[in-house]
């Protein structure tokens, strides 16, 4: 891994938290991700199952974490299981977790190797009347491949039918959402190189480019940065492009007058941050892309106010809207019957501004947490809104990461990346 190691005493804290939720005389099990075939002996980069990293900071292929805090021997009621290294691995691949890395990294003393898994596993499960299983319930998932989790789940099942099930997700979703200091060290730490690899594009942009050109100079400020990349598919979006929501193909030439929406986060860690910034091509706004700018802001800085405890996600959402009502209707975009005619489930600004205003962020970019509960502190949300013009030809959408506090508006992990129409013009023309 590129990233500096973490402090075990996350992930020691991480497991005495879940443990904590677990019904008496239980085991969890968390198991690696697959690392997935792309055809021939290729196969897609690895990425950690983010649960697994979370209690134990393993960045390995095919470990498997057992937590059993009532197991009757001591030393069964932590175990971790990674392949077992040997030289000829070391050659070809890199060396893997010893036992005395892997304890250094997690904080976990009891260490097997996979070929074990089967003969310890009979034992702590003859010990235990509940299992828990670890599945993918974050209100966006789609999954179509079957996860090496949903494997495990299928095996024990047969294997020990008669023992009692619970999930581990509604645990996770809540341990999860809330992060820690040394969490929100990371996050900044990766908002910090989103900061870089944006300043970089600003002093790169100019008529003529491409857009995959930018998304080159990203990627080569966060690799040099000791990120891993961009945490998701990075939209570098230039004209009407921006008005596709998730616009990927980053493969148009740039051109003077245009508008270019730059949704682009680096991870670090496997922690996300998640940017977006709107800038003109030839370095400087029209009057009226300063216009529709500065309203975006506008409702940005607003929304940003209303993260603060106690706030319910859902209702925030109906507030933005009314905040982004009243700004339409200001830029004569909107008019007052449309308003009063409005469909209460598809609200008139819906035709300018269809996606929703935050998001859970965190070793996810669209992170757990569970939306139907108040915002607590140390939850980390994005913030972005757009207005999306496709008969003008430009989108504006802006989005920062911000840390909601104990009391008051809440700190924004992108407060030193440039946001102001004046800021980004004179870096720009600098």
């Amino acid at each position: 891994m590129k990233y500096d190691q973490i402090d075990s005493k996350l992930f020691i804290k991480n497991r005495k938290s879940f443990t904590a939720g677990m019904k008496p005389n239980s085991l969890a099990v968390f198991n690696a991700n697959d690392i997935y075939p792309i055809g021939a002996d290729s196969t897609m980069p690895f990425q950690q199952n983010r649960d697994l990293f979370y209690l134990s900071g393993v960045d390995q292929e095919e470990a498997i974490l057992v937590l059993f805090p009532d197991a009757p021997k001591p030393e069964h009621r932590e175990i971790l299981f990674l392949t077992e290294t040997n030289p000829h691995i070391a050659v070809w691949e890199g060396a893997k977790l010893d036992k005395e890395k892997a304890l250094e990294v997690s904080g976990i003393e009891t260490v097997y190797w996979l070929q074990d898994f089967e003969k310890i596993f009979f034992e702590v499960m003859s010990q235990c009347e509940t299992v828990y299983f670890n599945t993918n319930e974050h209100y966006r998932a789609n999954v179509q491949t079957e996860t090496r989790d949903e494997r495990f789940i299928k095996w024990c099942k047969e294997k020990y039918p008669a023992h009692q099930v619970a999930k581990s997700n509604p645990i996770l979703q809540r341990l999860r959402s809330v992060k820690d200091p040394i969490e929100l060290d990371l996050m900044q730490k990766a908002c910090d190189i989103t900061e870089k690899a944006f300043r970089r594009a600003l002093k790169f942009t100019k008529p003529g480019v491409w857009e995959h050109e930018i998304e080159a100079e990203y990627w080569h400020e966060m690799i040099k940065n000791r990120s891993r990349g961009f945490a998701y598919t990075p939209i570098i979006a230039s004209g009407n492009n921006a008005n596709v929501l998730h616009y990927t193909e980053n493969n148009q030439q740039c051109k003077e007058g245009d508008l270019i929406l730059l949704d682009t986060g680096a991870e670090y860690a496997n922690y996300s941050s998640d940017m977006t910034r709107t800038i003109p091509v030839s370095g400087k706004f029209s009057n009226r892309q300063k216009q529709i700018y500065n309203a975006v802001n506008k409702v940005k800085k607003e929304a940003t106010k209303w993260l603060v405890p106690g706030t319910i996600w859902a209702e925030y959402h109906k507030e933005v809207g009314k905040l982004m009502t009243s700004e339409l209707l200001d830029l004569g975009l909107l008019d007052k019957a449309d308003v009063q005619n409005e469909d209460p489930k598809w609200p008139a600004y819906k035709k300018y501004f269809m996606h929703g205003t935050a998001h859970n962020i965190g070793l996810d970019t669209h992170d757990y947490g569970i939306l139907t509960e108040p915002m607590k502190p140390n939850q980390v949300f994005t913030v972005e809104p757009g207005i999306y013009l496709p008969d003008e030809g430009f989108g504006i959408r802006l989005e920062d990461d911000v840390v909601i506090q104990p009391e008051g508006e809440p700190f924004n992990l992108m407060r030193n990346i440039p946001i102001e129409v004046e800021e980004i013009e004179e870096i720009m023309n600098s």
